[in-house]
This record gives C-alpha cells, structure tokens and sequence, in this order.
C-alpha cells in the first residue's frame, strides 16, 4: 500500500462515468470523478497497465507537486524547492505545459511555464554549474502544470503522446474520429456483445476496430510504441513486460461478425489496411457500398453505430441525408439497435425516428449528441 500515489487520467467531457467504471474494473483504488478527468491510486506496475488498458482515457499524469502561492516569487520558491535532481540529470531534457484557470497573478499559460522553467533550470545551475535543456519534439520528461487560481498542481505525463494515437491508424482521413471518442461511444452503448455489429459510414475502420478491440478484451494501447514512462528514472522494464503479458493473457475469443460499408472506394481500402495493421484478429468485412441502397437480409439481432457527415457548411444537404438515414433504419433494418453520434444538432430534427437515449458528448469542442434508435416491428414486447 506505500508503494501506491495518486494518478489522473483526463479524458472527455461526458466520458468520466464510463473511464471510471474502467479503472474500477481494472482495479485502481480511491477513484474519484472530476471534470474530464478521473483520480484514482496505483503502484508503478498500475501505471503501466493504466496506459496499456485504458480505453476512454487521453493521458496518465502523476502528480508529484501540490502547493498554494500568494504571487509569482512564492510560486517560483516552491517549484525551484522540489527535488528535480531525482527526476532528472544535467544532461537530461524536459519541456513544460500549462494550464492556468481564474488566476489573477498568471495572465497566460505560457508565463506559468516561462517561470516554472526557470526555477527548475535555475536549480540545476546553483547545485551542478550545468542545467538540462528544453526539448519540445522529444523530452526526457514531461511536465504539466496545472493552475486553479493560487493552487498548483505539478504533474508528470507518463503518456507522452495521446493515448488515442493507439498505433494501428496509419492510413486516415480529412476529418477522422478520435479512437478515444470511438471507443466511448461503443462502451456508452452497453453492445452486448451478442450480436453482428455494423459500421454502415465506417470511414477508415475507427468504430470496428475499437469494437473489435473491445468484443476481445484486447487492451487498446499495445500497439503503441512508446510511452513517455520509458524515459523516467525509474523505468523498469522487467514490470512492463510482465503487465505486458498480464494483459495479453486476457484476450478472449469472439464468434459474431463485424461489417464496414463506406460510399468511398478509398476509404475502405484505408480501412482494410488499418484493421490489418490493428491485429484484432477477428472476421471484419469492409465494402464498398452506399449504405443508403443497402438493406439488412435477416431477422436476426443487428448493432449498429452510425458516425454521418455533420458539416454545418451544407446544412441544407446534411438535412436530407440524415432523412435518408432515417428512411434507410425505418425501412430497411428492422431487428437492429442503433446508435448515432453527431455534432449537427438541428440534422438530427430530420431523422424522422423517435430517440430512446440521449447522450451529450464533446467532439472535440463540438457539443454532439449520441442517440439510440430501436427498430423493431410493432411494440418492445412483440421483439421480445
């Protein structure tokens, strides 16, 4: 229990429900919720596994640093106090990323970070005669520092890059859907799992591979090829190994199918090639197709996850294909439950189809709405 210190995963707005359920799943302690982002405990080992699992969260920072300041030299004092020598050498490099809310001493972040350089720098002078460098691009250690009017919290990125960039989408498009967002729409539908899934706008193969990812157990991140914990002091690489294998010994199997239909030829040879990449592993079909003349040729359970065009710039053009959605479910797949995600709020008017969920999610700073349409003929009980 010593070993264990607190941890945030920050995520989206909307998601802090379903990144909490993850952590408590995977067994974090003293989880709290907060405004995009979680708070929980963990040893080093829980770190690593923590950016490994994690589906819905964008960074793992560590905190290391937590004071109050009455004004800029207090401010400097308490960060060229801390102990950087045990994080870092002379000869190592950091860089620094601030955020500044209701500060009256702060006027922007980029000072927070200017100040908060020079005390760490400053330091290393007047105890080595030497100091580490600022490196942007590729860091021995990030730094991110949080300021709430006079309270600072300094933290450690042990992710380094977001953790939606899971390392399997090499080929993309001009407006791709973030993996982190794709994998919270799926675990915010509560899919069972006991059923052939459908991406009928499925882009470059984001949704089915997240779903597929997640139908297997299969950890998100183990594709990715660094991780900026990699860099600290006390980076142990036997641990890793061992959350590693820990991780990959709970894949499962996963009998249903998924399908993929994209109007553009391209994006489905993209697709083909990301979910080739991702390694899932499971029978993923992509097709050519205008999902539009499509139609659904059983009776069977169907699920379904819709990401349409939103460009409020064709507004007029998005209202009739959001009809032609609608029209296509009413009419064409019956015996399916269907999730939609979109940032056109006055689009989804034309959908024609009562909603029987309503989630609001941020797309980016896009405020969307996920929406769940049951098709099934006649009442609930008559499916059932």
């Amino acid at each position: 229990m010593s070993d264990n210190f607190k941890m945030i995963a920050k995520t989206f707005f909307g998601f802090e429900d379903i990144l909490a359920n993850e952590l408590l799943k995977l067994g974090a302690q003293k989880i709290e919720k907060g405004l995009r982002n979680v708070t929980y405990f963990g040893d080093k080992g829980f770190l690593y596994k923590s950016n490994l699992s994690l589906r819905t969260a964008l960074k793992i920072l560590k905190p290391i640093l937590e004071f109050r300041f009455i004004d800029i030299d207090d401010y400097y004092k308490q960060i060229n106090n801390f102990n950087w020598e045990s994080l870092m050498d002379v000869d190592s490099s950091f860089v620094i990323n601030s955020v500044v809310f209701h500060s009256k001493i702060f006027n922007n972040s980029k000072y927070a970070s200017l100040k908060a350089k020079d005390a760490i720098v400053d330091r290393f002078r007047d105890k080595f005669k030497s100091r580490p460098d600022i490196n942007s691009n590729n860091p021995d250690l990030k730094i991110e520092i949080h300021v709430n009017r006079n309270l600072c919290t300094v933290s450690l990125d042990s992710s380094g890059e977001s953790l939606h960039k899971r390392g399997y989408k090499k080929f993309n498009s001009i407006a791709p859907l973030n993996e982190v967002l794709a994998a919270g729409v799926i675990l915010m539908s509560e899919w069972d799992k006991n059923s052939d899934f459908l991406d009928p706008m499925c882009g470059t193969g984001t949704i089915l591979i997240e779903a597929a990812m997640i139908a297997r157990n299969i950890a998100p991140n183990l594709n990715r090829s660094f991780f900026a914990f990699e860099k600290w002091k006390d980076w142990d690489e036997n641990l890793f190994e061992l959350v590693e294998k820990s991780v990959l010994n709970k894949i499962i199997e996963f009998d249903h199918k998924f399908y993929g239909f994209d109007i553009s030829n391209s994006m489905i040879k993209k697709a083909e090639k990301n979910i080739e990449i991702s390694q899932v592993d499971v029978d993923i079909e992509v097709f050519t197709k205008d999902f539009l003349k499509s139609s659904k040729d059983d009776n069977d359970d169907l699920f379904i996850i819709i990401n349409p065009p939103y460009d409020k710039r064709i507004s007029a053009d998005v209202k009739i294909l959001y009809k032609s959605i609608g029209d296509t479910l009413k009419n064409n797949y019956q015996f399916s439950n269907v999730w939609l995600i979109t940032a056109n709020l006055e689009a989804i008017k034309s959908i024609g189809l009562k909603a029987s969920k309503r989630i609001k999610l941020f797309n980016a700073n896009l405020e969307s709405r996920l929406l769940n349409y049951e098709i099934y003929p006649g009442t609930k009980k008559n499916k059932k």
